[in-house]
């Protein structure tokens, strides 16, 4: 017999849980088994996501020189943040301190109950509005199918003009069905399938990008990135600066996956201890991600050079060979739907417990029922997770049609959450849990890297905002076509 201590869930005091083996961990749960690989996976399912393919573009705006700068930067704060924040997954110590579930629990344990309440508002905000973004770029490659076979039957001048409508609402049945998958732990296997699918479309832009880049008579880009002036391919001054400042929130957006560190880091086995695996994984995860970025970016920067379509494989900068193009856009669906799970369990999670605290006698909350499912089996099925979960996605989906507007979206995306998600409160748990004296030098660094992200949040959404006022001058809700 094992004897377990743990912590009760509700209120916090010690209890005991006998078992007869190996089940549990020392909280009380289930025993964990996510190791280093696993958590890899969840890291790259999550950053490597559609903003990859908004990179080229990203690095149009800015040039040889500072798009790749950019590009560094961002790796190398969500990096070192995210080490931070992996130390804060127990309190007060790293090692043996009580574990927090969910980045709001860490928050509190290190911040204090405001904090808390201010994460909390800005993470599950941004994870649904990346759930929005995820749903625009999903259905945004399913058209791209769509009209890629269109262009191969009648040409590459044809119109081909196809509403994405329809598309979002097939994206968002499926995020019907696999929302039903009760929590983050027994999500790990879609999330092995959609990294293997965003490092298939990506090593596909990658080729694609190659073979373009080689070939001559047109521009590989320059140093300045888009010029200014009125030529056929100039913008103006503003126009120059406002697209500068949303490539950043791209590249931002690109990088966003601290939101779900501790979530993630939460379905780790030990021994070894948690922060050292999470530590290991991110740097698997940030460091593969970097590669594909660095070198999509720069790859397809070279193959349209400023010309550079907003998304890779859906601005029909490529035609031919037209069914590998789809087979790219149909591995950024299933890697969407895989992605859309992974930042959706912990909204589902955290307002399930904690509606479940409020209503402890709720039949309707907490009674599964068994349904026989055809080719399937038995199929457990909770009421209040079917009809909360779909209402979620219903919302999502709404959204996504009534704004469907790619880079502006997310680059809106990734401001709104680089600096509070990503740096603000990472830097602020690790300056509290090593007692950090305030005006030392390390305190100091770790104030400005939060001060120059925080200017980049605000300037990238600025960008971002005013990307979104241009497109609703040409807009009307429900009836955009590609």
């Amino acid at each position: 017999m094992v004897q377990v201590e743990g912590m009760d869930m509700e209120n916090g005091s010690q209890r005991s849980i006998s078992a007869y083996s190996e089940e549990y961990d020392d909280d009380g749960h289930l025993r964990r088994t996510g190791n280093m690989w696993t958590a890899s996976a969840h890291v790259i399912t999550a950053v490597i996501g559609s903003g990859v393919l908004s990179l080229a573009w990203s690095i149009a705006q800015m040039g040889w020189i500072a798009g790749p700068i950019t590009l560094v930067f961002f790796a190398f704060v969500t990096y070192y943040t995210s080490l931070l924040l992996a130390d804060c997954y127990r309190s007060p110590d790293p090692i043996t301190g009580k574990r927090n579930y969910t980045y709001m629990d860490a928050v509190k344990a290190n911040l204090g109950p405001t904090q808390q309440w201010l994460c909390a508002f800005t993470q599950y905000t941004n994870l649904w509005a990346t759930a929005v973004g995820y749903t625009v770029t999903a259905s945004t490659s399913m058209v791209a199918i769509k009209r890629s076979d269109c262009f191969h039957s009648n040409g590459d001048n044809s119109p081909c003009h196809i509403s994405n409508n329809p598309y979002m609402i097939t994206f968002g049945v499926f995020q019907i069905i696999f929302s039903q998958i009760p929590d983050f732990h027994r999500i790990w296997w879609l999330s092995i399938v959609a990294a293997v699918m965003s490092l298939s479309y990506s090593s596909i832009g990658l080729g694609l990008g190659i073979g373009k880049a080689f070939e001559s008579g047109h521009s590989h880009g320059t140093i300045g990135g888009i010029s200014i002036g009125h030529g056929p391919d100039d913008v103006s001054r503003a126009t120059k600066v406002w697209q500068v400042f949303q490539a950043l929130g791209n590249i931002a957006f690109a990088y966003s996956f601290s939101a779900i560190l501790i979530e993630i880091q939460d379905t780790l086995k030990t021994p070894p201890p948690e922060n050292k695996t999470m530590k290991r994984a991110t740097l698997i995860g940030v460091s593969t991600t970097t590669f594909f970025y660095m070198t999509i970016g720069c790859v397809g920067y070279a193959a349209f050079g400023n010309n550079a379509p907003g998304n890779l494989l859906t601005g029909f900068g490529f035609y031919n060979p037209y069914w590998l193009i789809n087979f790219a856009n149909a591995c950024i669906v299933v890697h969407l739907v895989g992605a859309y799970q992974v930042f959706s369990q912990p909204i589902f999670a955290v307002f399930e417990s904690w509606i479940g605290k409020r209503r402890p006698h709720s039949r309707f909350i907490h009674n599964d029922h068994v349904m026989n499912v055809p080719f399937y089996g038995a199929l457990s099925v909770n009421l209040f997770r079917l009809v909360w979960r779909t209402a979620f996605v219903f919302s999502t989906t709404i959204f996504a049609m009534l704004f469907p507007f790619f880079n502006d979206i997310v680059g809106l995306i990734g401001a709104y959450g680089f600096w509070p998600l990503t740096v603000y409160f990472p830097v602020a748990m690790y300056i509290h849990q090593q007692n950090i004296r305030r005006w030392s030098t390390k305190w100091v660094w770790l104030q400005i890297l939060s001060l120059i992200s925080l200017l980049v949040s605000i300037v990238a959404a600025l960008g971002s905002v005013e990307g979104i006022y241009q497109d609703l001058k040409h807009y009307t809700p429900f009836k955009t076509k590609y």
